[in-house]
């Protein structure tokens, strides 16, 4: 794919867009049904006709891109999100009955999801289509309109979607800005109705700094390190399957991708050769294999490098799994590289590390893993491999993370019905399904009173009726 230089955005300029996107806001407050199911068929056009070029430029982005990984992980959930709330869409906006108490009535309580307004989505480089779409997807539905910063790591999807969505929607509807890290920091401070940004943890602190002058609201979905736990009773084979997928899918450069695994000390070496085969399995060759991603950028890939070097010379035992034993120097790619005995104060472990490296730390017991997971940051998601239900249930009561998958991992993100978002230094609140729909929206309360209302019997000069009257609203 060839792509044209992209226009990077003046900072400058961010207030008459946001301002427009405002005043089409404030002209139409409440979209009808109609009008959000047209803003969702207009999305699904937008996919479905211009989803080879928007791999292609993705690829571009990457220089390796794998163009399953590109469907599955991006253009796959964006459509069965959008389908699902185009399906759940007019029972969603129906007001919601809520009770009265018995001294209230015969009054009429409803809850109505009012449009917030104006929404900003802030996109990372990893999924750049995904993580776009999938925010825009429920401010739509709620009937907001919508600006979206791209990441100035991926100019080629950054600058096609601009385009797409300049001609699929109106221009006070949604609209795409790209550029670095000054419009970055404009786009932040303007007064959004809600903010979501997708990235680390470390610029989520920026974020919602920048938000608070407006006290505008914010969903911040950061990242973390991710534990895969494997329990002595799981099946190691599956186990090794899933996290080998879960690590390797897009190179590691998944915000839920598996951070590192805790094993039993005595199971260590079977999950290791377990790793090994199924990582082999999956990717025999890897230089020109167009199933293995590369790493975004030489930024990331030598951040990468740094890491092993300091854990290699801290006394860790490093093992990469490449079958073929290529030589990958000159390229960004990166083998599943197997960490061991890791010294807890190296990057390694410290740090997410968004890439093919995954560092392996032993338990004597289950309870000292939970203890291991609890004395961190709360992650963003946890995978457990058992198949003891007494002790799947105790990690998920005795754990707070903000996803679980049992006997699986990363696939809970795609599921369109359930919550997806962080908690502590993970991030807080939530999108996907419902849980985006009532994120971008306000749940107005309504109280209807009746003609026949009692409520005068409360009011001041206060005599002897109120007093009869709170005697037996006090009593219960």
């Amino acid at each position: 794919m060839n792509v044209m230089p992209m226009q990077q955005e003046s900072a400058a300029g961010l207030p008459d867009a946001y301002a427009a996107l405002h005043r089409a806001a404030a002209a139409e407050r409440f979209p009808a049904l109609a009008r959000r199911l047209s803003w969702l068929n207009a999305l699904e056009q937008l996919i479905q006709q211009n989803h080879d070029a928007l791999i292609a430029a993705i690829n571009s982005d990457f220089g390796q891109r794998s163009s399953v990984e590109t469907r599955l992980g991006e253009l796959f959930p964006s459509l069965e999100e959008l389908r699902s709330a185009r399906r759940q869409l007019r029972r969603w906006m129906k007001p919601q009955r809520r009770g009265v108490s018995i001294w209230f009535l015969p009054a009429r309580n409803r809850v109505l999801p009012q449009p917030l307004g104006v929404v900003g989505i802030v996109v990372p480089w990893n999924y750049p289509l995904f993580l776009a779409l999938g925010p825009l997807i429920g401010a739509l539905a709620a009937g907001n309109r919508v600006m979206i910063k791209m990441s100035e790591f991926t100019p080629a999807t950054g600058q096609l979607l601009a385009e797409l969505v300049a001609r699929y929607f109106e221009p006070d509807l949604v609209c795409v800005v790209n550029g670095g890290p000054e419009l970055a920091q404009a786009f932040t401070r303007l007064p959004f109705d809600h903010l979501l940004f997708t990235g680390s943890t470390a610029v989520g602190h920026h974020v919602m700094r920048a938000a608070a002058d407006n006290l505008t609201p914010v969903t911040l979905e950061l990242g973390g390190k991710s534990p895969a736990l494997v329990a002595r009773d799981a099946d190691f084979a599956r186990a090794a399957e899933s996290i080998v997928a879960g690590k390797l899918f897009n190179a590691g450069q998944t915000c839920v991708a598996p951070d590192y695994v805790l094993v039993n000390a005595k199971d260590r070496d079977r999950l290791l050769a377990m790793l090994d085969a199924a990582a082999t399995r999956a990717y025999p060759t890897l230089a020109n294999n167009p199933d293995y991603s590369n790493i975004i950028n030489q930024r990331h890939y030598q951040r990468l490098q740094d890491w092993l070097s300091e854990a290699r010379a801290a006394g860790a035992e490093i093992r990469q799994i490449n079958p073929a034993a290529e030589d990958l120097s000159g390229s960004r790619k990166l083998p599943l590289t197997l960490v061991l005995n890791c010294p807890a104060d190296c990057a390694l472990l410290r740090e997410e590390i968004f890439g093919p490296i995954l560092p392996v730390v032993c338990y004597d017991n289950f309870d000292q893993a939970l203890d291991y997971i609890n004395a961190r940051p709360r992650p963003l998601a946890l995978y457990l491999f058992d198949s003891d239900p007494l002790r799947i249930e105790k990690t998920l009561h005795q754990t707070i993370s903000g996803g679980v998958c049992i006997n699986e991992s990363v696939l809970h993100v795609i599921q369109h019905d359930m919550p997806f978002g962080g908690v502590g230094a993970s991030g807080m609140g939530h999108y996907h399904g419902y849980e985006g729909f009532l994120t971008f929206s306000k749940l107005k309360p309504v109280f209807e009173q009746s003609r026949w209302s009692g409520s005068w019997m409360t009011r001041p000069p206060y005599g002897r009726t109120v007093q009869w009257l709170l005697r037996l609203m006090m009593r219960g």
